[in-house]
């Protein structure tokens, strides 16, 4: 039995008799407390009639979808249950022994197969007839969560439930001539983050991987996380984008210009916009924090505040890593050179002062030193500590020495 969630004397009847030799599906509905039903499985609208019915759920957003379990597999209906489509997906064919709608998500058991759960049934609740699309359709996303664990992707990584970062569904009628392209806008209108078909995230960076090796300036890991998805599917039909709630990230190098790992978004409102071709949509969606770290006392304008001293260390980050290529750059162009030995000289005194060496072990330099404080300071919601703070500005001041001794030796 299922009560109706929409109008008083509404409710549903899923009835199996394949024990007693009857395999039809018997779905029924009334709409006056029971004193008439009908019968909205004919073996003729969508599910056979040899296919028995063991459970049905309407949903609580949508008047009129209707979810179904069979021996077989899963079906919906979008007209109260005149007709039923597979909604079979990667499901196994298996029987579904019975339904729960909770918090937009569908989550149902199997007979043998395990639990399943589909996250995120918003498209469901906006979908229309896919005829009347024009070249494309983005659906208004659901609430994202700024979750506490956005690493993800890692090895010993554990599924996250709900998932982090915003779901974004679209629809492509037709394969577009060129690329497509998603932005993320903050509450002003300023474009966060661009992704596009051609793949990467604009400015371009590749996704990072999380591992425990040192990069390529001799940096430990430990504190590098994957990205999100970088790439948009443009191929007809429907598709979901997960943006993982970053910022672009600190610069890098020449070759991978800025990482996609930025600090995360702070609460509040958001939107996404599609543009395939001529058309363009735009759609707003809120991000909220997890109540775990808004139970522990953590406020908006204390992320704010984290926010905005992450964005400082970023750049910071990026300042240093610009420096070292410079060093690196004028340690090339003159080594050999007899005259230049000198020159070669100081900037090496000042390379092994900002590089650590890549021998395990060796005493951490100033490099390092702001990569550690960037990776400390994103990893998790807090309140910034005064240490952090002050840690910045001592490195900042040292950095900033470090760069005037550059421009000095450079000329």
């Amino acid at each position: 039995m299922e009560p109706g969630r929409h109008k008083p004397g509404t409710a549903f009847v899923a009835v199996y008799r394949f024990l007693l030799g009857d395999f039809a599906p018997y779905i029924y509905r009334t709409d006056d407390f029971g004193k008439t039903w009908s019968l909205l499985t004919d073996g003729k609208n969508g599910i056979a009639a040899d296919e028995p019915a063991r459970v049905v759920r309407e949903d609580a957003d949508r008047a009129g979808l209707l979810y179904a379990g069979t021996e077989f597999g899963m079906y919906i209906s979008f007209d109260n249950g005149a007709q039923w489509q597979s909604f079979q997906l990667n499901l196994p064919n298996t029987p579904v022994t019975d339904i729960k709608v909770a918090h937009k998500d569908l989550v149902l058991s199997t007979q043998g197969r395990s639990f399943w759960i589909l996250d995120n049934l918003t498209p469901l609740h906006q979908a229309g007839n896919a005829a009347t699309f024009n070249a494309a359709l983005l659906f208004k996303p659901r609430e994202a969560i700024r979750s506490t664990s956005r690493g993800g992707g890692g090895r010993g990584a554990t599924i996250q439930y709900p998932q982090a970062g915003a779901a974004i569904d679209y629809y492509l009628s037709a394969l577009p001539e060129g690329d497509i392209a998603m932005e993320i806008l903050d509450a002003a209108g300023k474009v966060i983050r661009k992704f596009t078909s051609a793949g990467g995230s604009l400015p371009e960076a590749p996704p990072v991987e999380a591992d425990t090796a040192p990069n390529e300036d001799g940096e430990g890991g430990g504190g590098r996380f994957r990205g999100g998805p970088t790439r948009l599917d443009k191929t007809p039909g429907m598709h979901r984008f997960t943006w993982d709630l970053r910022y672009p990230g600190a610069w890098q190098s020449a070759a991978r210009p800025e990482s996609p790992n930025g600090p995360s978004a702070v609460p509040g409102r958001y939107a996404v916009r599609l543009t395939v071709g001529a058309w363009n949509a735009t759609q707003p969606f809120t991000l909220t924090e997890d109540p775990r770290i808004t139970g522990a006392g953590v406020t908006t304008e204390n992320l704010r505040e984290q926010f905005d001293h992450n964005m400082k260390v970023r750049d910071l980050v990026s300042d240093v890593n610009r420096t070292v290529s410079r060093i690196r750059a004028g340690l090339a162009a003159m080594a050999g050179k007899p005259d230049s030995a000198a020159t070669l000289a100081s900037l090496k005194d000042l390379a092994a002062s900002l590089i650590t060496p890549t021998v395990r072990y060796s005493k951490p330099e100033l490099q390092t030193h702001i990569t550690y404080l960037y990776s400390e300071t994103n990893s998790t919601d807090q309140k910034i500590g005064r240490d952090a703070v002050e840690r910045y500005n001592a490195l900042r001041k040292e950095l900033d020495q470090r760069i005037a001794q550059l421009n000095n030796i450079l000329k």
